[in-house]
């Protein structure tokens, strides 16, 4: 006999959702599937806070938008719970705990880089994030690419920023017009994959279920949707009138407001999508930091809780550090600063996007549109990732350029951690941490044979 499922719980008091988002901070690691996966496991299976249906509902906007898809998710369930500052804590507390172990992390990566340990660790893992990021071009490639239109579109991606250097906006807005333009006359090959159908149903009761009424202040108005755009806007004029006020336009911080503001607005298809034109812009445009710089930030990225996009943060503070935006005695300080500005710029419009259209999301239940340009930009998505590959490969296997040294160590770590990945599935941090140890080894024992 089957045994009877327990009643919904009958509320869930602000502290202890308080509680649960700080801890989700804290252990969100994986990547957005695994992140989204904890919070299904915690927030429909156990805690039955929400619906399978409602979550996924959720979900699908979230998909829909510039920006991290798991932070978002976490901003729409809480605002849903608790109003606008229960979105604004849960979506707070997932990046908050990530920031302050970036900038940990950071200053000892710029302090002890010299370091043999230190090195040997970065030796290592290098070789595992170029593996890295070809796996997650063959993971949304093998979503994305389903006809020959999306393997056309890919190509073209590539072909526009390995060839041409086209800027990456440029990429995503001609692939939305033909989806767009596309749909029109074939809706079937822009039709957006539905990933979620065999979704696992039968949690018993949620607090907020599939028939629950919609609550008052999740529903839509004219007047809420025009507060939250203007308070929005008035952040970010309020942050970047500061930095213009306090350091010019031209000032490192300042332009690092503006950039990374319109690298939030960019962010379809996860991280790995909007990386290539952050480093064309952190690198090779404002020159804040090294190609292998960012190699390293992307390391350290994987390796901790919240989202992948926190990678930012340390291209922030390493740019703030190298550039001495407060000046030579204050190194931590303005590197902190130029951390927290591209932090705040790059997830207001998270914040915006949720509490602005979730009222109209709640209103639809299924019926959202826009999939079509979505589904064209995702696969040309898929090229610019391999280009970035291409540049950590370059930059991995050929250090000082192709006139120097082909590093065949680092090649073969890199072989290693692609078979683990596709042959074996391996964990990235169970990747990262095996890639770290044989680096590390490396190092010690080269002098000892050398």
């Amino acid at each position: 006999m089957q045994a009877a499922q327990p009643p919904a719980p009958t509320s869930v008091p602000f502290r202890e959702a308080f509680l649960f988002w700080l801890k989700l901070g804290f252990i969100s690691f994986g990547g957005p599937a695994g992140q989204i996966a904890i919070m299904h496991a915690e927030l429909v299976e156990r805690r039955r806070w929400i619906s399978e249906n409602r979550f996924l509902h959720a979900l699908n906007y979230c998909m829909l938008l510039p920006g991290p898809e798991a932070q978002q998710l976490a901003t729409y369930i809480g605002w849903l719970m608790h109003r606008t500052w229960g979105g604004i804590v849960a979506g707070a507390l997932f990046v908050l705990p990530s920031l302050f172990i970036l900038i940990g992390l950071s200053w000892v990566y710029l302090r002890f880089d010299d370091v043999p340990v230190v090195a040997g660790i970065f030796y290592g893992i290098k070789p595992a994030v170029t593996a890295l990021v070809l796996h997650a071009a063959h993971r949304i490639g093998t979503r994305a690419l389903k006809n020959g239109w999306m393997w056309g579109i890919a190509a073209a991606s590539f072909v526009a920023i390995f060839a041409f250097d086209t800027p990456f906006p440029a990429i995503v807005l001609a692939a939305g017009l033909i989806g767009y333009f596309g749909a029109q006359r074939w809706p079937a090959v822009f039709a957006l994959g539905g990933g979620h159908a065999n979704a696992h149903q039968g949690y018993g009761p949620a607090l907020i279920d599939d028939d629950t009424p919609t609550p008052t202040h999740a529903r839509f108005s004219r007047v809420h949707l025009v507060k939250v755009l203007l308070a929005g806007l008035g952040l970010w004029l309020a942050a970047m009138g500061l930095l213009v006020a306090t350091q010019g336009w031209q000032g490192t911080l300042t332009q690092m407001g503006w950039f990374f503001t319109k690298a939030a607005m960019l962010t379809f298809g996860g991280a790995y999508a909007v990386l290539p034109y952050v480093y064309q812009g952190a690198v090779e445009h404002y020159q804040w930091l090294s190609g292998p710089q960012m190699i390293d930030g992307l390391a350290l990225g994987e390796t901790t809780p919240g989202p992948l996009i926190m990678v930012v943060a340390f291209v922030g503070f390493v740019g703030g550090w190298l550039q001495q935006v407060w000046g030579p005695d204050a190194l931590f300080a303005g590197a902190v600063a130029a951390a927290a500005v591209v932090t705040f710029v790059t997830f207001l419009p998270s914040f915006i996007f949720i509490l602005a259209g979730g009222p109209l999301v709640e209103a639809t239940h299924g019926k959202l549109g826009f999939t079509a340009p979505l589904s064209a930009i995702t696969a040309a998505v898929v090229g610019v990732i391999l280009n970035l590959a291409l540049f950590f490969a370059y930059h991995l296997l050929w250090p000082q350029g192709f006139g120097g040294r082909f590093d065949a160590v680092s090649a073969v770590i890199a072989v290693g951690a692609l078979v683990a990945l596709f042959r074996f599935k391996l964990g990235v941090m169970p990747l990262l941490g095996g890639c770290a140890v044989v680096g590390l080894l490396v190092k010690v024992a080269v002098p000892y044979f050398a």
